[in-house]
C-alpha cells in the first residue's frame, strides 16, 4: 500500500483519489480552502441555489465509469441525472430562433432547415460527419491515454478535407512565406462550409463557450458540437455541485482522508523522487507519490523554482500554464414569479457584433479594453433549470447568466463599477430570452474572474478548455507525468484539459499511471 498525497480537492483530484483508494493505497487530500469541489462551487442565499462553475454535464459516461469502478452504487443511484431537451435554444440579433433537440441528429437537421432555410441542415450534417472523423482519430490519444512524449504529432489537425465542390478554398490556404498548405481555423470552416452567418455563429459559439477564439482555434474544434449532439447534454438534480458532493462522499466511503484549510507550500524531494508535501504550518507529510490537482503554473514555487516538465521537453505543450485563458462573468438572479411551463433550460443569446466581442475577450490589454468598454452586447448563456432544489418555492425562479470575458489582469475586475456595468449588459441581452426580466429581479449576485481566482488560486481566474489536436499543439495541456518521478498532474489544467468530463478523465489517467506504472498507455 503506497501513501499518496493529493494537492487540491477539485474534480480531477478527487477522481484520482477515489480510484487510487480502491486500488489499495492510502490517500490524503490537502485542500487550501474550506471545502471540496474546486471550480464546481455553490452560492446559496434566501433559499436560492446556484452553481458557481459549470451548469451542465456532457459525456456522463466518464462519471458512470468512475462510480462503477469505485463502489456498488452507480452514478444514477447516487445523483439524479436528466437529459436536457431541447439541448439549447439559440436567439440571433435578427430575431431568428432555433431549438436544437438533445442527441437527435435528424432533429437538429430539421431544426436548422426550419430556422435558416432549406439545405442548412444538410450542410451542418456534412460538417458534423467530418467532426466525427476527428473524434474517431483523436479520442484515444487525447482522452484515453496519457499525453505521449512525441506530443507534437498531435499538432496536425485531423479535420478532413472539404468535399470536392468546396475543396478549392482549402488548397488556397498557404502558410506565410512558404508553400505548405495551412489548415483552416474553425472560423474559416464555419464561413466556408456553412455559408449562413447565423449557422457560422452557432458553430463558433461552441468554441467561445470553452474559452477559445474561433478565429485561431483549429478546425478540430468541430468536435465540440459533435460531442454535444451525439452524446447529449445532462443536468444533475440540485446542480453540478451535487455531483461534486457525490464524488466527495464516494471518496469518504473509500477511506480517502481530507484535510481542509491545509495549504501546501512545498513538494518534498528525496532520492530524486517526490516524497511528500510541506504544509504552511511547517509540518511535512511523507508520501510515496504526489498528485497535484492544481494549476501547473503554481508548481515551480512548490519545487524550489524548478519547472515540472519532463526532461527533454524543450517546449511545454499547449499554450502553457502561465498563459491565461478567458474567464467567466456570471450573474445569479433571484426572480419573483414561477418558472413558466415549457421554459427552455439553456438559451444562448448571440451577440450582434461577434468581431467586437472576440476583440474584447481575446485582445484585452492590447487595445481591446475588455467587455466593459468594447462589447455592449456579449453572447450570453441563460440557464433556467426546472429544479425545485434551486429555488425557495414554485413562486420564484433561479436564473444564471454567464458570458466569456477577458481574465483578471488584462481587465481590472476589482472595481465594483466594472462588474456592475458588465452585469447590466448581460441582463439587457438576457431580456431577449426572458421578457420583462428586470421587473422580476429580487436581487442579483455578480461573480467575476477575480472571484474565480480567489476561489481556485488560478491567476486571472481563467477557465481551461478541453485539449484539441491541431494548432501545432497550442490546444494541448501539460502531461500527467512530470520530470520528477512520483509527481503527477491531474485536473483541468493538465492533460486532457478542462471541463467536468475531461477532469474526470485526468483522474483516471493519473490513477492508471500510478497503479500500472509510467509505461501504462491508457484504457483498453
Amino acid at each position: 500500500m503506497a501513501r499518496i498525497a493529493v494537492i487540491g480537492a477539485g474534480m480531477g483530484a478527487m477522481a484520482a483519489a477515489a480510484r487510487l483508494a480502491v486500488a489499495g493505497h492510502r490517500v490524503v487530500v490537502y485542500e487550501r480552502g474550506p471545502a471540496h469541489g474546486g471550480g464546481v462551487g455553490l452560492f446559496e442565499r434566501d433559499g436560492f441555489r446556484f452553481d458557481t462553475g459549470p451548469g451542465l454535464l456532457r459525456l456522463p459516461a466518464v462519471y458512470r465509469d468512475l462510480f462503477m469502478k469505485t463502489g456498488k452504487e452507480s452514478l444514477e443511484q447516487t445523483v439524479q441525472l436528466t437529459q436536457v431537451d431541447p439541448a439549447a435554444r439559440h436567439l440571433f440579433a435578427d430575431g431568428t430562433e432555433v431549438l436544437l433537440p438533445n442527441a437527435s441528429r435528424a432533429g437538429v437537421l430539421q431544426a436548422l432547415d426550419g430556422a435558416f432555410g432549406a439545405g442548412a441542415g444538410e450542410r451542418w450534417s456534412d460538417l458534423v460527419n467530418r467532426a466525427r472523423e476527428v473524434w474517431d482519430a483523436t479520442r484515444r490519444p487525447l482522452l484515453e491515454e496519457p499525453l505521449r512524449t512525441d506530443w507534437r504529432v498531435l499538432g496536425g489537425d485531423p479535420y478532413p478535407a472539404a468535399p470536392p465542390e468546396r475543396r478549392g478554398w482549402f488548397g488556397g490556404l498557404f502558410a506565410r512565406g512558404g508553400g505548405r498548405p495551412q489548415l483552416p481555423t474553425l472560423a474559416e470552416v464555419a464561413r466556408r462550409e456553412l455559408g449562413d452567418p447565423r449557422a457560422a455563429a452557432l458553430l463558433e459559439s461552441h468554441a467561445l463557450a470553452h474559452g477559445m477564439d474561433p478565429r485561431t482555434a483549429p478546425a478540430s474544434a468541430t468536435v465540440l458540437p459533435y460531442v454535444e449532439q451525439t452524446f447529449g447534454t445532462w443536468y444533475v438534480g440540485g446542480g453540478m455541485r451535487a455531483l461534486a458532493d457525490a464524488l466527495y462522499e464516494r471518496c469518504g466511503k473509500r477511506k480517502v482522508e481530507f484535510r481542509f484549510e491545509a495549504e501546501v507550500t512545498g513538494i518534498v524531494e528525496k532520492d530524486g523522487r517526490a516524497a511528500g508535501v510541506e504544509l504552511a504550518d511547517g509540518t511535512v507529510a511523507e508520501a510515496d507519490a504526489v498528485v497535484a490537482g492544481i494549476d501547473p503554473a503554481l508548481l515551480p514555487a512548490l519545487l524550489g523554482g524548478q519547472e515540472p516538465w519532463r526532461e527533454g521537453e524543450d517546449v511545454t505543450p499547449g499554450p502553457g500554464p502561465v498563459s491565461g485563458p478567458p474567464g467567466r462573468l456570471t450573474v445569479f438572479l433571484a426572480l419573483r414569479g414561477g418558472r413558466p411551463e415549457g421554459a427552455v433550460h439553456r438559451t444562448v443569446v448571440h451577440t450582434p457584433d461577434r468581431d467586437a466581442e472576440l476583440t474584447a475577450v481575446f485582445s484585452a490589454g492590447q487595445g481591446g479594453g475588455g467587455l466593459r468598454t468594447s462589447c455592449p452586447r456579449p453572447t450570453v448563456t441563460v440557464l433556467r433549470p426546472d429544479d425545485p432544489a434551486t429555488r425557495p418555492d414554485d413562486g420564484h425562479e433561479a436564473v444564471t447568466l454567464s458570458a466569456v470575458v477577458a481574465p483578471h489582469g488584462p481587465v481590472d475586475w476589482t472595481g465594483g463599477k466594472a462588474a456592475e456595468e458588465s452585469a447590466d449588459r448581460l441582463v439587457t441581452a438576457a431580456e431577449a430570452a426572458i421578457p420583462e426580466l428586470r421587473d422580476r429581479i429580487l436581487w442579483r449576485e455578480v461573480r467575476t474572474p477575480r472571484d474565480t481566482a480567489s476561489d481556485t488560486g488560478v491567476a486571472g481566474g481563467g477557465v481551461p478548455g478541453p485539449a484539441l489536436a491541431g494548432a501545432e499543439g497550442r490546444c494541448l495541456r501539460p502531461a500527467n507525468l512530470t520530470r520528477l518521478p512520483g509527481l503527477y498532474l491531474a485536473g483541468g489544467w493538465s492533460h486532457p484539459g478542462g471541463g467536468l468530463a475531461h477532469a474526470g478523465m485526468s483522474g483516471a489517467l493519473v490513477a492508471g499511471l500510478i497503479v500500472e506504472g509510467q509505461d501504462w498507455r491508457g484504457s483498453q
